[in-house]
């Protein structure tokens, strides 16, 4: 079969990026021949090294390696440490969700729909206490709504219901699309939001334990309310060294545990055998967020919050192990957002896109798509 020139700086570059040299090494046993230029690929050999590296075939015939960035800021909470090239997970996460979001925002333009009032309505100087104020009123949330459910997983699924009622897409995944084993990692991104006046987007990496990611979705909708976009990781629930990221931070955490009653309730809490706990029945967040609260009171120290948060990441792991996996169906809720998917649904039943559109933008097909639309609409009789 005829061979195809290859860049050997491309081949090294393709190898890096995947993030997983040795699988793809064993995979590819003439590599090591084609890297030092004594033998080339055939084509097909060359499309399966592009589909095992996750790289577009188009790259693989450059001369040089092209420089990929995010097309948003990256906010590490380690900040020392040199940035390093994103993943292409990572990259094809977000050019996925910019493409939904592009189709999202037209389609809203083009039926009359305004832009959301809320979108970059504080500015980076405001009180965080008087942006979380603003932000439970948008959402249509009492004072102290979260003591009215029963449990902290019941009152952050009406955050994000309440999130997506008011224009706010809501999407998350562990996995790229639909892949399976193509798995989004924890240790470089926790969310990113993306802005937009018609169709703001926040996205949650869902590798990451359920407690933590009710932080995340608060610290994304404060995102929104400033407008700015980023990607960020929250390592160890903590911002980067970055004036939006630590407002972020304060704004979620008065939105979910006020300071005010926290420190007045705190000489109680003390006298309780698991004070974690204690906060967290009253507000009805996770014990790590009631953790990470204390901690921004400075009620404890960062060696104390330190010591609970990596007991409790092992605590997850376990639970985590044993969950049941969810419904195929019910866990596009996640991956497309509830908000999109029934906009898609109802403009292509009504005539307004085609098929083909609907199934590229959800990437579901045929009887799949069509078994979707019936358990989305089904779920909300």
């Amino acid at each position: 079969m005829t061979q195809v020139t290859v860049s050997r700086p491309v081949l090294r570059w393709a190898l890096e990026r995947s993030r997983s040299p040795k699988a793809v090494e064993r995979k590819f046993p003439k590599l090591s021949v084609w890297l030092k230029g004594e033998s080339r690929p055939t084509l097909r050999q060359l499309e399966a090294f592009a589909k095992a590296t996750s790289t577009p075939l188009g790259y693989l015939f450059l001369s040089e390696p092209p420089e990929e960035r995010l097309p948003i800021p990256f906010f590490r909470t380690l900040s020392d440490k040199p940035l390093s090239p994103p993943s292409p997970q990572l990259l094809e996460t977000i050019q996925t969700t910019e493409r939904r979001q592009a189709w999202m925002r037209e389609y809203l333009s083009e039926q009359g729909y305004e832009p959301l009032s809320f979108v970059r309505s504080v500015r980076i100087t405001d009180n965080p206490e008087n942006i979380a104020r603003k932000i439970r009123v948008t959402l249509g949330f009492p004072e102290g709504w979260a003591r009215y459910h029963p449990t902290w997983t019941s009152a952050l699924g009406e955050l994000q219901q309440k999130a997506e009622d008011v224009g706010i897409l809501v999407v998350g995944s562990s996995i790229v699309g639909n892949n399976t084993r193509r798995k989004l990692d924890l240790a470089e991104f926790r969310g990113f939001i993306l802005i937009d006046e018609y169709a703001p987007l926040v996205f949650i990496n869902r590798t990451d334990a359920k407690a933590a990611q009710m932080f995340t979705l608060t610290h994304e909708l404060a995102h929104i309310w400033l407008g700015r976009s980023a990607v960020f990781d929250l390592r160890e629930m903590q911002p980067a060294k970055e004036e939006t990221e630590i407002l972020c931070d304060m704004v979620a955490a008065e939105l979910l545990v006020p300071a005010a009653e926290l420190r007045q309730a705190w000489s109680s809490i003390l006298r309780e055998v698991e004070p974690f706990q204690a906060i967290a029945r009253r507000f009805k967040v996770s014990e790590l967020v009631a953790a990470r609260r204390a901690l921004d009171l400075r009620l404890i120290t960062r060696d104390e919050f330190l010591d609970f948060y990596r007991s409790y990441q092992e605590r997850e792991r376990h639970i985590t192990k044993g969950q049941v996996k969810r419904n195929f169906y019910a866990t596009q809720n996640l991956r497309l957002g509830r908000r999109f998917a029934e906009t898609v649904v109802r403009a292509v039943k009504e005539g307004k896109i085609f098929y083909r559109d609907a199934y590229r933008l959800t990437g579901l097909y045929g009887r799949t798509f069509e078994q979707y639309a019936k358990f989305l609409f089904r779920e909300k009789l």
